[in-house]
C-alpha cells in the first residue's frame, strides 16, 4: 500500500491511499481454523474419506468455516461424529451448539458456531453437493496429523 501525504490550498493535510498494489486477503480467525484442523483429524481418526475444509467467513455469516467428510455406512457416519464429539469436549472444551441427523446416520450436522461439520453418506454427499455451492471460497487442503509416537 502506498501513501501519500498533501497540503491542500486550505491548509488542510490529506492522505491519498493507493490500494492497487496490495492484495485484500480474507481475514483469517485462527482459532476456529483450529478448531477445524482438529475437526477434520477427528473424523480422519475413524477414516472418514474426502475430507474438505471450506472457508466461508467471507461468503457467509453462518460460519467461518466448513469442514465436509464422508463416511460409508449409517455406522461409519455416527462414529466419526462420535469422534469429532469427543475429541472437541476433550481437547478443546466444546460442544456443539446444535445437532442434526445423528440417529439416521444419512447426514449429520454439527454446528459449534464459528465451525459447521458436515458428514454426509457418499449418496448425500453427491446429491447437496455443498463443495459446487459454496465453489467460490477458498478449499483448504487438509494434511491429517499423525497420532503422537507415529512416524517418529
Amino acid at each position: 500500500m502506498t501513501e501519500a501525504l498533501r497540503l491542500d490550498t486550505s491548509g488542510t493535510a490529506n492522505v491519498d491511499v493507493d490500494v492497487s498494489d496490495t492484495a485484500i486477503a480474507p481475514e483469517v480467525d485462527e482459532q476456529a481454523l483450529a478448531l477445524a484442523m482438529a475437526i477434520a483429524n477427528a473424523a480422519d481418526d475413524r477414516k472418514a474419506e474426502d475430507i474438505a475444509i471450506l472457508q466461508v467467513g467471507d461468503a457467509s455469516y453462518l460460519a467461518d468455516y466448513f469442514v465436509i467428510a464422508t463416511g460409508f455406512t449409517n455406522v461409519q457416519v455416527r462414529a466419526i461424529a462420535r469422534s469429532i464429539e469427543s475429541t472437541l469436549e476433550a481437547d478443546h472444551g466444546r460442544s456443539p451448539l446444535r445437532t442434526e441427523g445423528a440417529d439416521e446416520g444419512k447426514w449429520v450436522i454439527y454446528d459449534y458456531g464459528e465451525v459447521i461439520v458436515h458428514i454426509f453418506q457418499p449418496r448425500e454427499r453427491d446429491y447437496y453437493d455443498l463443495e459446487a455451492f459454496w465453489g467460490h471460497v477458498k478449499r483448504l487442503e487438509f494434511i491429517p496429523t499423525p497420532p503422537p509416537g507415529i512416524g517418529q
